[in-house]
């Protein structure tokens, strides 16, 4: 599971319970919330269990995350020094509009990965600059706050949600470009089996490694969505045999299967294949 982002389920870090129950869950990342699914008289504490959770450790190969409240707020440089040295996989940082905003976090961040939220309007015309802060910060994540960006915009999500499809496009690019994984936002109506399995379709097809969680009920569908099916693999495995035959050494396209495959299809074939054996513990 070691670079696994299919599936990253926000959790209070107010809440012991919930924190126990994350250390069996099959999620590939565990994210402590300090920021919005906490009250404000309770970001102390849920700061000082945040900590205490990493501390404590026992969530096995899942990489735990915690989301600080914001520098702008009366909480966020409290978080920011106490999260930099509790041993998070990652720290994740609230409404980055600029580059700018990713160096403050970073500076602050240590030595710990950051991953940053793309929620404002600001970072709509900011993204390829933000997310070339990977170069000079130990960036290495984008996750999309479609709640946040929707109330910006006083847009509505509606189906297929149409809206934020460009802006979906955009920062699925701009991460690519310089290296980085992204996540897309919740999915709100928990309820709502078949619509989460759609939204889940809708992101891989537009490129992203994982989706941002609110229940564990949307763990399995989201892991099953971001793993390589059996015709998937079979077809990249179809593809690095015949690049591989030395009949076919020096060739740049191939007929496969009845399918056209060039040389890109081959790194694609490969990094197919290495995700389904990364997957292969479900």
């Amino acid at each position: 599971m070691t670079d696994l982002r299919r599936s990253a389920l926000y959790l209070p870090a107010s809440n012991a319970r919930a924190i126990a129950k994350a250390r069996t869950l099959p999620c590939d990342v565990v994210i402590l919330d300090l920021e919005d699914a906490v009250a404000p008289d309770e970001k102390g504490r849920a700061r000082d269990a945040a900590v205490a959770a990493a501390r404590e450790g026992g969530f096995g190969e899942r990489l735990l995350v915690a989301r600080a409240n914001g520098l702008d707020t009366e909480w966020g440089e409290a978080d920011l020094a106490a999260l930099a040295s509790a041993g998070f996989g990652a720290i994740l940082v609230p409404k980055i509009a600029s580059a700018a905003d990713v160096g403050r976090y970073a500076e602050r961040a240590g030595d710990t990965e950051l991953w940053i939220m793309i929620e404002t309007c600001g970072s709509l015309f900011a993204l390829e600059p933000i997310a070339a802060m990977a170069a000079s910060t130990r960036l290495t994540t984008m996750v999309l706050g479609t709640n946040d960006l929707a109330k910006e915009m006083r847009a509505r999500f509606g189906a297929g949600r149409a809206p934020f499809l460009p802006f979906l496009s955009f920062a699925v690019a701009a991460a690519r470009l310089h290296g980085l994984a992204v996540l897309d936002g919740v999915y709100n109506a928990i309820d709502d089996a078949e619509g989460f399995v759609a939204a889940c379709a809708q992101s891989v097809d537009y490129g992203c490694d994982g989706r941002t969680l609110i229940h564990p009920s949307q763990i399995a569908a989201c892991n099953a969505a971001f793993s390589p099916d059996e015709t998937a693999v079979h077809r990249a495995e179809a593809i690095v045999a015949a690049f591989e035959a030395p009949e076919n050494a020096g060739k740049g396209a191939l007929r496969v299967d009845g399918a056209m495959a060039e040389r890109l299809h081959l790194e694609e074939a490969r990094r197919t294949i290495a995700l389904a054996k990364a997957c292969a513990h479900d």
